[in-house]
This record gives structure tokens, C-alpha cells and sequence, in this order.
């Protein structure tokens, strides 16, 4: 039984910062405040990922260059993990590297093969600043590790090489969301 409302259902949906965006590629600022700004932006995170159909997104999707991030995504046993980590770290990526398939919201429709390690482990604090620890394994390993590149300023293709940096940078620039179409 959950603890109070949904994530989510007090925020407002946000426009999604898309490829391109500067604030897509610049490291975000640490938190400091842990006031209501910080909770109104949690809350419009969910709101936002949830009407995007999304399983993460970061502050910078958003254009707030806070060290913020959430999350409701399941791992490989299809366990459902929901919440967000302010000023987290990525404190562990270990086991198998595994190439699977990865999107994100700020390329909307696109998707390409990414190694990523199938554990991970990130700590931070909540919107209230009480410390947190996000244990995640296989798909909600995959999705913790994507979500802390975007608050250091990196997307899922800069890890990507060759032919499918390549097939994806062509599918987005003939995209109809896309700056350059």
C-alpha cells in the first residue's frame, strides 16, 4: 500500500527539452534548496514522464539544470520501482555489460543498441533531504545509469559508436521533431 498520492498528480506537464537542447549538454548543478520549488519540480517530473510514457526523466529534460531525477520502471523480474534521487551518484555500475535497447524522451521515437552494465547502484537524497540508496539490476539498472548521464550533461548516443551513432544521428535530424528538419 502506498503512503500518500501519486507521484505526480499535483504536477504540471513540462515541454521536453529535445536533442539539440544546450541544457541536454552541460552538467547540472548540485541542489541546495530542499524547499517547495524542489517538490513542485519532482511532482511536474512525474506528471511529465508519466504523459510522455516514459520510465525516467531528468530535470534538464525539463530545462532545470538541477541534479534531479525520477523514476517508475520495472527491472528484468518486472518488479515496479517508483521514485527520485536528488543529488545522486552513481556509485556502482558493475556486472555483465549488456548492448540492449535504449530511447529517450528528448528523441522521442528513436532507439538504438547501448552497452550498459546490468547493476547499478545510486545514492543521493529525497526532495526532503533525507539520504536515499537506489539499488537497480538488468532494465532499471539501465534506466538509473541513463538518467545519471543526463544530469552530467550526456545522452545515450554519446555512448554510442560507428554505424549507430551514425543510423541514429540521421534518423533524428529527418525527424519531425527535429531542429534541423
Amino acid at each position: 500500500m502506498r503512503n500518500g498520492p501519486l507521484p505526480g498528480t499535483r504536477g504540471r506537464v513540462r515541454p521536453l527539452t529535445l536533442l539539440g537542447g544546450a541544457a541536454l549538454h552541460a552538467p547540472c548543478a548540485e541542489v541546495t534548496d530542499f524547499g517547495p520549488e524542489l517538490a513542485a519540480l519532482v511532482e511536474d517530473l512525474f506528471a511529465t514522464m508519466y504523459a510522455a510514457r516514459g520510465v525516467g526523466l531528468a530535470a534538464n529534460q525539463v530545462g532545470e539544470s538541477s541534479r534531479v531525477f525520477v523514476y517508475d520502471c520495472p527491472d528484468d523480474e518486472d518488479v515496479r520501482h517508483v521514485g527520485h534521487v536528488v543529488n545522486p551518484r552513481l556509485v556502482e555500475a558493475d556486472g555483465v555489460v549488456l548492448r540492449g535497447p535504449e530511447g529517450c524522451l528528448s528523441l522521442p521515437g528513436l532507439e538504438a543498441g547501448t552497452e550498459r552494465h546490468d547493476h547499478a547502484v545510486v545514492e543521493g537524497r529525497t526532495v526532503t533531504g533525507e539520504p536515499v540508496t537506489v539499488h537497480g539490476t538488468g532494465f532499471f539498472a539501465r534506466c538509473l545509469q541513463h538518467e545519471m548521464d543526463h544530469l552530467e550533461g550526456r545522452i545515450y548516443v554519446d555512448r554510442l559508436t560507428g554505424w549507430r551513432r551514425r543510423r541514429v544521428l540521421r534518423q533524428a535530424a529527418k525527424a519531425p521533431w527535429s531542429r534541423r528538419s
